[in-house]
Protein backbone atom coordinates (compact mmCIF):
# COMPACT_ATOMS: atom_id res chain seq x y z
CA UNK A 1 0.00 0.00 0.00
CA UNK A 2 1.16 3.59 -0.75
CA UNK A 3 -0.16 6.45 1.00
CA UNK A 4 0.38 10.31 -0.26
CA UNK A 5 -0.21 13.01 2.78
CA UNK A 6 -0.43 16.26 1.59
CA UNK A 7 -0.39 19.10 4.02
CA UNK A 8 0.03 23.10 3.95
CA UNK A 9 -3.33 24.53 2.25
CA UNK A 10 -4.48 27.53 3.53
CA UNK A 11 -6.31 31.10 3.28
CA UNK A 12 -4.20 33.81 2.27
CA UNK A 13 -4.08 37.40 1.50
CA UNK A 14 -3.44 38.41 -2.61
CA UNK A 15 0.49 38.48 -2.13
CA UNK A 16 0.87 36.17 0.62
CA UNK A 17 2.92 32.91 0.54
CA UNK A 18 1.92 29.13 1.61
CA UNK A 19 4.28 25.66 0.96
CA UNK A 20 3.11 22.57 0.81
CA UNK A 21 4.15 19.24 1.36
CA UNK A 22 3.33 15.72 -0.18
CA UNK A 23 4.83 12.83 1.89
CA UNK A 24 4.72 9.40 0.24
CA UNK A 25 4.72 5.85 2.74
CA UNK A 26 4.41 2.15 1.69
CA UNK A 27 5.96 -0.67 0.52
CA UNK A 28 8.10 2.06 -1.96
CA UNK A 29 11.06 0.79 -3.95
CA UNK A 30 11.97 4.26 -5.90
CA UNK A 31 10.13 7.28 -6.65
CA UNK A 32 10.86 9.00 -10.19
CA UNK A 33 8.40 12.55 -10.97
CA UNK A 34 6.52 13.87 -8.47
CA UNK A 35 4.81 17.24 -9.30
CA UNK A 36 1.61 19.24 -7.99
CA UNK A 37 -1.59 19.80 -9.99
CA UNK A 38 -4.58 22.44 -9.28
CA UNK A 39 -8.27 22.08 -9.78
CA UNK A 40 -10.02 25.39 -9.60
CA UNK A 41 -14.08 25.39 -9.85
CA UNK A 42 -14.92 24.66 -13.05
CA UNK A 43 -12.13 23.98 -14.28
CA UNK A 44 -9.93 21.00 -15.50
CA UNK A 45 -7.04 19.85 -13.73
CA UNK A 46 -4.12 21.36 -14.85
CA UNK A 47 -0.11 20.91 -13.90
CA UNK A 48 1.30 23.42 -11.76
CA UNK A 49 5.22 22.10 -11.48
CA UNK A 50 7.02 18.77 -11.81
CA UNK A 51 10.31 17.34 -10.37
CA UNK A 52 12.25 14.27 -12.38
CA UNK A 53 14.36 12.06 -9.86
CA UNK A 54 17.22 13.92 -11.18
CA UNK A 55 16.04 17.64 -10.05
CA UNK A 56 14.89 18.89 -13.14
CA UNK A 57 11.86 20.84 -12.55
CA UNK A 58 9.14 22.72 -15.08
CA UNK A 59 6.44 24.85 -14.49
CA UNK A 60 3.12 26.26 -15.78
CA UNK A 61 3.83 29.41 -17.64
CA UNK A 62 1.41 31.09 -14.94
CA UNK A 63 3.41 30.38 -12.14
CA UNK A 64 6.84 30.86 -13.26
CA UNK A 65 8.94 32.86 -10.94
CA UNK A 66 6.23 32.70 -8.29
CA UNK A 67 6.40 28.79 -7.27
CA UNK A 68 9.16 26.74 -6.48
CA UNK A 69 9.14 22.48 -6.39
CA UNK A 70 11.82 20.77 -4.63
CA UNK A 71 11.99 17.27 -3.10
CA UNK A 72 13.43 15.87 -0.20
CA UNK A 73 14.28 12.06 -1.33
CA UNK A 74 15.55 11.00 1.95
CA UNK A 75 11.62 11.84 3.33
CA UNK A 76 9.87 11.02 0.23
CA UNK A 77 8.62 14.38 0.34
CA UNK A 78 7.71 16.80 -2.53
CA UNK A 79 7.20 20.71 -1.68
CA UNK A 80 5.40 23.40 -3.61
CA UNK A 81 6.37 26.71 -1.93
CA UNK A 82 4.14 29.30 -3.48
CA UNK A 83 4.62 32.95 -3.37
CA UNK A 84 3.52 36.23 -4.59
CA UNK A 85 -0.18 34.61 -4.63
CA UNK A 86 -2.77 35.55 -6.77
CA UNK A 87 -6.89 35.62 -6.42
CA UNK A 88 -5.97 33.11 -9.27
CA UNK A 89 -4.43 30.70 -7.62
CA UNK A 90 -6.93 29.61 -5.57
CA UNK A 91 -7.48 25.62 -6.33
CA UNK A 92 -7.40 22.68 -4.76
CA UNK A 93 -3.89 21.13 -4.97
CA UNK A 94 -3.04 17.96 -5.92
CA UNK A 95 0.72 15.72 -5.55
CA UNK A 96 0.93 13.59 -7.91
CA UNK A 97 3.95 10.93 -7.95
CA UNK A 98 4.97 8.39 -9.80
CA UNK A 99 6.89 5.41 -8.17
CA UNK A 100 7.57 1.99 -8.13
CA UNK A 101 6.44 -0.86 -5.64
CA UNK A 102 7.33 -4.48 -5.20
CA UNK A 103 4.33 -4.88 -7.82
CA UNK A 104 3.96 -2.06 -10.52
CA UNK A 105 5.27 1.48 -11.14
CA UNK A 106 2.02 3.66 -10.93
CA UNK A 107 0.78 7.46 -10.42
CA UNK A 108 -0.42 8.55 -7.26
CA UNK A 109 -2.46 11.11 -6.06
CA UNK A 110 -2.46 12.87 -2.67
CA UNK A 111 -6.43 13.92 -1.62
CA UNK A 112 -5.86 17.19 -2.28
CA UNK A 113 -5.25 20.74 0.01
CA UNK A 114 -7.14 23.79 -0.38
CA UNK A 115 -5.41 26.96 -1.54
CA UNK A 116 -7.74 30.18 -1.06
CA UNK A 117 -6.15 33.89 -1.95
CA UNK A 118 -8.55 36.29 -1.03
CA UNK A 119 -8.53 39.96 1.19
Amino acid sequence: QVQLVESGGGLVQPGGSLRLSCAASGSIFSIYNMGWYRQAPGKQRELVARITSSGDTNYADSVKGRFTISRDAAKNTVYLQLNSLKPEDTAVYYCNVRLETRWTVSNYWGQGTQVTVSS
